[in-house]
Order: structure tokens, then C-alpha cells, then sequence
């Protein structure tokens, strides 16, 4: 029983923790620094390396465990599948491809800097994955969510989540079982798996949907509600010898399909950030300073391997499936530091005992390194592209040969993206007998799938629009039309200048989707920048309009 005293004392010192690590989050923001980097800093200053301010943490760990189980529970409901599927292949290589390349190589290294087989395969598994969090929020603030390299980055930054998951699924029910033997160990993880599975997809599928339907109708008891459902599937998948963390995340993937998972994720995410600030305060707290100087170069050596070999693998490997130097090194500069989730993985598994806490200081060490100098890579990306372009371009020039597969050098029109409205207007071009030169961005995508039918009349490219080089690779000067059907007016305009630039006598036009973009380009029309303005909606409304009136 917690005394009136004991109770005060811990709200007094709650109070104080809080109040650095909001001054610390500041210095932090004014810095454009992550978070994390901030509150482990405080966890330093306020634990027995720093003021010794916290003696007691227990409840420090709860809340900290609390936090972890929010954040699954999350990252299970906002899982999005579909865009895995969408991105199909370059998703699934790179993510795969990163952490395999990083688990092997980051084994190895361990091994040399001295730890043992087990340690080492831990410290080579944390080191795979990169933070979602930090990735989405840097990515956002520069508006590059929508481009061509940052959603590549959330397809495997997903299939990164699914396997750190699949890890923890298989750590967590090991555990500390030596007595009996593997193959009993394996058996047992199967058959409790599918018990877990198979429970959680019948109360899913028969429960559910009637519940939610019922209190859906008041946001508080829907939040309730959920926090109620992750608690009893984390509680089911701890008493299954899972960790709660795998039922967590299990409960937040069973609402995934959920109409009511904005919803319940907006309302959560801010718990999420709340908590898990004990989490990283907790980090901070137990790092033991007597023993980290002695492992600083080995941080530095597994820093150095994230900060270049996770990038350079993505790099190689979204050029051998040609994509132009500039989308795979915007792409892999995004992995270049470890996750939440790899200081999660590390934590379980000095809970468990198959690690010491001077591998949990080891790795929280190359967490702050490369968090805190990721931050700046990912935000100067193109200014670091532009500074190793000369070598990147060996990469560009093949992946440019491989895709001119057009049987002409000069067309009538090159029309910039082939979604709908792209797809049509390539296709009625090439009825009308004009020859066309389509350029996308995926070569996974429809273009590549409908390339064969599309005519020999029709030939077609694969690039980056965003990137202002690439337009010189494009028989450009002796087209008679530029069109640029791409969705992001932003895009358009930045191609449209590049070609101007290039002195391309061609005529361009810009689609715009709406009366605010239309404004947005009045001034490049004006430059002579753009020659027509393509408003596909409101051309349409008009040509519906008449339709109608002609069918009296």
C-alpha cells in the first residue's frame, strides 16, 4: 500500500520530470532534433548519472510499459496493408532487403567488436529497423508524403513494422525456457499462436462489428471501449506465454478494418506521446555511464554501419529495380537511423535475460547518434544528392538505357503521368494517330502492365518529375506538346520551369484540379511558362452539362 506521503512525493517528482522534459522538448524543437534525443536526455539528468532525482522506478516503468502497448496497439490499427500491395515489389525488396543486409553485416560486426553470439544477434536485429515516427513527421513537414520516394519509404518502413512484430512474437514466447527443447518450444509457439489468432479473429468477426455499431454513437465510450479490447487481447497473449505487447499490437490490427479506426487512432495518439515519454525518460535512467565510455567506438563503428549501409543498400537496390539515382537516394537516406522499436526489441530482451543492460546502453547509445543525425540528413536530402550526384549518376545512366524502349527519338506529345485522366488522353492521342511519349514514375505500375496494348504509336519512360535533371534525357526540343497530367500542382510547376529552362520550343500544359490551382499558375501563364491550363473536372462537369441538355 502506497502511503499519503509516498504518494506525494511521487506526484512532486512526476511534476519536476515533466516539467524538464517539456523545457528539454522545446531546446529540441527549436533544434529540429526528435523527441527521443531530448527525453532521454532528461531520463540522464534526472537518473543516478545525473541529479539522482528518481530512485524508485516502478512506477516510471509502468507508465513506460503502458506506452508501449499504446504505441502497438496503434501501429496494429494503422497498419495499411494496401499500400504494402500498391507499391508491390519495390516495398517488399527494399524492406526485406534492408533488414536482412543489416542483420547479417550487423551480426558480423558485433561479433568482431566482441559481444557474444546472443547479444550480438539481438544488437544486429535491433539495428534494422528505422523509426516510422521520425520518418512520417520529417517527410510530412517537407510535404514529400506524396511523392514517389516518400511513399517507397512507408511500403517497406510497413514491412519493417511486420517484421519486427514477427521478431517479438518469436522472443517474446521463448522467454527464458531452456528445459525443455526446441522443437517443444516451436510446437508450443504454433499451437498458442493459432489459439491467439483464431480467438481474436471470432470475437473480431461475431463481436465486434455489434459492439462498435452500439457505442460508436459516444466518442468516450468508444475509446473506452477499444482501450478496453486492447487490455483483455494484451492480457489473453501474456497468460499465452506472448508478451503484451504482441497482444497489443494484435488488437489494434483486429479493429484495423475497421470505419472507426481514425477515429479511435486520433484520440489515442496523443496517450501514445504522453507515455511513451516515460519510456524514453526510463531509457535515459537506467543507461549506467561507469560502463558506456568503454562502448563508445563500438557505437560510433554501429552508427557509421546504420548511417551508411542501411541508405547504400536501398540505394542498390531500388537501382537494380530502375528507379533513377535521385528517387532511390531520397528513398535510402530515410533508413539511416534505428527505431523506437529497436530500444523496444533491446528492452525485452534484457527483461527476458538473453541480454545484459550494457547491450541495452549499447544500442539506446546508437539510437541517440543516429536519430539525432538522421534528423539533418533526411532534411538536407537534396542538398546531399546534389553533392554525390557525379557518382550516383553511374546508377542513372543505366537505369536510363534500360527504360528507352521507345522506337522513335521525336514525338508529337509527352504526356508527364498515367493515372486516369493520364491514361485516357494518352490513349485518345494515339487513336487520333499522334505518336506519344508517356512518362511515369513507377515501373511496377499500370504503365509497365499495360505497355503491350498501348500501340506502337505509343512508347514510354519511366522518372522522376520532381527531379529538375531529368527532363534533359527526354527528346524534349522537338516535341510540339508537353503535358503534365500529375495530381501535385507543385510538381507540374517545377517540371514546366525545368523545361523553359532548357529552352524547349514545345507548348506545355498543366493540369489543375481545382479554381485554387487554377490562381496558383496564373502567374506562369502569364511568364509563358505554361500555355494551356487542363481542368479535368471542370471540363467534364461542362461537357455532362451539355449532354444533358441535349438529351430532351
Amino acid at each position: 500500500m502506497v502511503s499519503l506521503a509516498q504518494a506525494t512525493d511521487l506526484f512532486s517528482t512526476t511534476a519536476i520530470i515533466l516539467a524538464i522534459a517539456a523545457v528539454a522538448a522545446f531546446v529540441a524543437h527549436q533544434a529540429r532534433q526528435p523527441l527521443i534525443v531530448a527525453f532521454i536526455a532528461v531520463g540522464i539528468v534526472v537518473g543516478p548519472s545525473g541529479f539522482a532525482l528518481i530512485r524508485e522506478t516502478e512506477a516510471l516503468e509502468l507508465f513506460a510499459n503502458l506506452g508501449i502497448a499504446v504505441l502497438l496497439f496503434l501501429v496494429g490499427l494503422k497498419l495499411d496493408i494496401r499500400l504494402v500491395r500498391n507499391m508491390g515489389k519495390v516495398a517488399l525488396a527494399t524492406g526485406l532487403g534492408q533488414v536482412l543486409f543489416t542483420a547479417t553485416f550487423g551480426y558480423v560486426i558485433a561479433l568482431l567488436l566482441g559481444l557474444d553470439p546472443m547479444e550480438a544477434l539481438y544488437v544486429a536485429v535491433a539495428l534494422t529497423f528505422s523509426s516510422t515516427i521520425i520518418i512520417v513527421k520529417i517527410l510530412s513537414d517537407k510535404g514529400e508524403l506524396e511523392k514517389l520516394h516518400g511513399r517507397i519509404a512507408l511500403g517497406f518502413l510497413i514491412v519493417q513494422d511486420i517484421v519486427v512484430i514477427l521478431a517479438m512474437v518469436v522472443l517474446s514466447s521463448l522467454g527464458t525456457d531452456t528445459e525443455s527443447g526446441v522443437l517443444l518450444q516451436v510446437v508450443r509457439i504454433v499451437l498458442t499462436g493459432a489459439a491467439l489468432l483464431g480467438g481474436t479473429w471470432l470475437v473480431t468477426t461475431w463481436l465486434i462489428p455489434r459492439v462498435l455499431g452500439k457505442v460508436a454513437s459516444s466518442q468516450e465510450l468508444l475509446i473506452v471501449s477499444s482501450i478496453a479490447w486492447a487490455v483483455a487481447v494484451a492480457a489473453l497473449s501474456d497468460w499465452l506465454g506472448f508478451s503484451v505487447e504482441v497482444g497489443a499490437f494484435l488488437a489494434g490490427f483486429a479493429l484495423a478494418s475497421t470505419q472507426y479506426r481514425e477515429s479511435i487512432a486520433s484520440s489515442l495518439s496523443g496517450l501514445r506521446d504522453f507515455l511513451l515519454l516515460f519510456f524514453f525518460i526510463n531509457l535515459g535512467i537506467g543507461l549506467d555511464f561507469s560502463s558506456i565510455s568503454e562502448q563508445i567506438p563500438a557505437a560510433i563503428v554501429l552508427s557509421l554501419f546504420v548511417l551508411i549501409g542501411n541508405p547504400l543498400i536501398v540505394i542498390v537496390i531500388m537501382s537494380m529495380m530502375r528507379y533513377t539515382s535521385r528517387v532511390s537516394f531520397l528513398a535510402g537516406i530515410t533508413v539511416g537511423q534505428i527505431s523506437e522499436f529497436s530500444l523496444i526489441f533491446i528492452t525485452i530482451g534484457a527483461q527476458i535475460g538473453h541480454v545484459g543492460n550494457d547491450s541495452v546502453g549499447l544500442v539506446t547509445l546508437v539510437g541517440l547518434i543516429t536519430i539525432a543525425l538522421s534528423t539533418y540528413t533526411i532534411y538536407y536530402a537534396d542538398h546531399l544528392y546534389r553533392l554525390f550526384q557525379r557518382p550516383l549518376l553511374l546508377f542513372e545512366r543505366r537505369v536510363l538505357r534500360d527504360h528507352d524502349e521507345g522506337p522513335q527519338d521525336t514525338y508529337d506529345y509527352i504526356v508527364f503521368g498515367y493515372g486516369r485522366f493520364g491514361r485516357h488522353l494518352v490513349e485518345h492521342l494515339a487513336q487520333a494517330g499522334h505518336s506519344v511519349l508517356v512518362v511515369d514514375w513507377d515501373p511496377y505500375g499500370r504503365l509497365q502492365l499495360e505497355a503491350p496494348s498501348l500501340g506502337s504509336r505509343v512508347a514510354i519512360r519511366f522518372g522522376d518529375a520532381d527531379d529538375p535533371a531529368f527532363p534533359v534525357t527526354l527528346p524534349i526540343q522537338s516535341a510540339k506538346w508537353i503535358v503534365s497530367t500529375i495530381a501535385r500542382l507543385d510538381t507540374s510547376i517545377v517540371l514546366a520551369r525545368a523545361i523553359r529552362r532548357l529552352g524547349s520550343p514545345a507548348k506545355i500544359a498543366v493540369t489543375c484540379l481545382s479554381t485554387a490551382e487554377v490562381e496558383r499558375l496564373r502567374r506562369d501563364v502569364q511568364d509563358g511558362v505554361v500555355d494551356l491550363v487542363l481542368q479535368p473536372f471542370s471540363d467534364a462537369a461542362d461537357d455532362a452539362i451539355e449532354a444533358l441538355k441535349g438529351h430532351r
